[in-house]
């Protein structure tokens, strides 16, 4: 696959954080819609290891509510999990009538790490393939608007973010235990990501692949797709004004603090 994207090109600060002002105020607009409408919006993210999926959900939930916009990144499964059928549990994540819910990797775990890693037997792996597509039509027949999307980082800049994050104190919380497992298994992860793909892009569930060398770049354009992907209007509020202080049960309530414990002010 052609490596997309260079070091050179990469979208400068200035621009990045104007347009990202712009977007995230449009999110807002899409958060009030949503709210209003009684939408259920379901937005899944995938894609190779440190392929930027964290700061682009940061990016996107940064301005707007947690009660709407909910993030779910669920740790691997406990052993009453990994007993249940294997969709048990993500159901209850799923959006209530106003809600968003961004899944940090999702149900796609089977079809990914744990295909490759070999977490699931072959015939698990091959069922989840299988019975995917007919599960999410379902979802969608039931209302729901599915969105996902693909982050697709090319080999030499996953490593080189591999390594900013080895060398680099406040990056090494994010490398997990399969982070380094991915870059020996590069090729495994491509083959079962085309998989995937084949298995499980369709018409009522398609995948959105973004390109995510230049990160500044994969977040505005995830922001400006995800836009376009729900309509939406502006939600027309009453005009707000700020009420006066009564003056009703005052007292000095400045002088009830003086014998506290404050924080010392070193800044």
């Amino acid at each position: 696959m052609k490596e997309s994207g260079s070091r050179s090109a990469r979208l400068k600060r200035q621009k990045y954080e104007r347009e990202l002002t712009r977007l995230q105020a449009r999110l807002c607009v899409l958060q009030d819609w949503v709210k209003a409408k009684g939408l259920r919006v379901v937005i899944v993210f995938e894609g190779r290891d440190a392929a930027g999926k964290g700061g682009t959900i940061k990016a996107i939930t940064e301005r707007v509510s947690p009660r709407v916009f909910r993030v779910v990144a669920l740790p691997a499964p406990s052993d009453r999990e990994k007993s249940q059928m294997y969709m048990q549990r993500y159901l209850p994540y799923l959006p209530a009538a106003g809600e968003i819910v961004i899944f940090d990797r999702s149900w796609y775990n089977r079809a990914g790490v744990e295909h490759v890693m070999g977490f699931c037997s072959k015939h698990e792996y091959q069922r989840f393939l299988e019975l995917c597509p007919s599960m999410e039509r379902e979802m969608v027949r039931s209302g729901l608007l599915l969105i996902k999307f693909w982050l697709e980082v090319g080999n030499k800049e996953q490593e080189r973010r591999f390594h900013a994050r080895i060398d680099d104190p406040l990056r090494q919380w994010k490398l997990s235990a399969m982070d380094l497992p991915s870059r020996v298994k590069w090729y495994e992860y491509s083959r079962a990501r085309d998989a995937m793909l084949d298995a499980t892009d369709t018409p009522a569930a398609p995948w959105y692949i973004v390109r995510s060398d230049d990160k500044r770049r994969a977040r505005l354009n995830t922001i400006a797709h995800l836009l376009n992907m729900v309509p939406h209007r502006r939600v027309t509020h009453p005009k707000i004004r700020l009420p006066g202080r009564s003056r009703k049960h005052a007292y000095d309530d400045e002088a009830s603090l003086r014998n506290r414990r404050f924080v010392p002010e070193r800044y």
